[in-house]
């Protein structure tokens, strides 16, 4: 199984209703799989502030963070995504090789 998919997996038990994960790394780091995007779609994320988000979603992700450099999350309600409905575009890496 990917790491891709072990990222997907694990954020699946939080029952979105949008879920996608992308394997950035190659904008980042020369042949190691490291970088990730994450955008989810949530009822859970409703009255929570981004930190409390990000918490959460660190949470589900367990042990599986130490196994990967980045994860960028992008959290969202049905009704903030249903307004939005994509996801900011992920900067260039300023370099680092990591």
């Amino acid at each position: 199984m990917s790491m891709q998919q072990r990222i997907e997996q694990q954020l699946a038990a939080l029952g979105d209703l949008h879920l996608e994960v992308r394997n950035e790394s190659h904008m980042h780091s020369r042949g190691q799989e490291t970088h990730y995007k994450a955008v989810l779609v949530s009822e859970q994320f409703a009255g929570l502030n981004s930190v409390k988000r990000h918490q959460k979603v660190y949470a589900t992700m367990g042990d599986l963070m130490g196994e990967i450099h980045a994860l960028a999350i992008h959290t969202y309600t049905p009704d903030e995504w249903a307004a939005v409905g994509v996801a900011p575009a992920s900067p260039v890496c300023a370099g680092g090789g990591h």
